[in-house]
């Protein structure tokens, strides 16, 4: 079995007082996309001031289903929905000539969290691991239907172009 291509990281501000007076830092958690890990986000979501979720470009296809499941079960969670918490599809190894475009993984995630929430939403009432729909009834999903802010950059952090990625937190954490 393959290892999950996909990360989960959570920032929140944090306030230091130092010497020169208050800066802010920020505490970034990263969750790999194991399924006995998610767990682990629950802990930290309710203080989040933003969610990337990174995404290996080059390995995307055979990962496609599981990771757009993991995707769909943040964005319909509460303490996102509630709180609006932002969230960026960092697509990492855009460096890589195999990788696949920013606006192809955009395009692929929101078929297959389409195909879920039709397929959801057979599923009786009690199943309620998702306290929130996603979309419109009727249309095909989009991230621009989200009731939080969803992003989707390239990037390549091995070689350390990460531009969005920074841009995305900055954004996020005020000075």
């Amino acid at each position: 079995m393959r290892r999950p291509t996909w990360r989960f990281c959570i920032f929140q501000e944090i306030d230091l007082d130092l010497q020169k007076g208050k800066i802010k830092a920020v505490h970034l958690v990263d969750v790999p996309g194991h399924s006995r890990l998610r767990p682990k986000q629950d802990e930290y979501l309710p203080r989040a001031a933003g969610i990337v979720f990174v995404v290996d470009a080059v390995e995307f296809l055979p990962n496609c289903r599981a990771a757009s499941e993991y995707l769909y079960d943040i964005l319909t969670k509460a303490s996102v929905v509630k709180r609006k918490i932002p969230l960026l599809i960092h697509c990492n190894k855009v460096d890589k000539v195999t990788a696949h475009t920013k606006e192809f993984i955009r395009k692929q995630l929101e078929k297959e969290i389409d195909k879920l929430r039709t397929s959801r939403k057979a599923v009786s009432d009690a199943d309620i691991s998702n306290e929130f729909t996603l979309g419109v009834t009727g249309e095909a999903f989009s991230f621009s239907q989200c009731i939080n802010k969803v992003t989707v950059a390239e990037a390549a952090g091995l070689t350390g172009e990460l531009l969005p990625l920074e841009q995305f937190i900055r954004e996020r954490v005020k000075p």
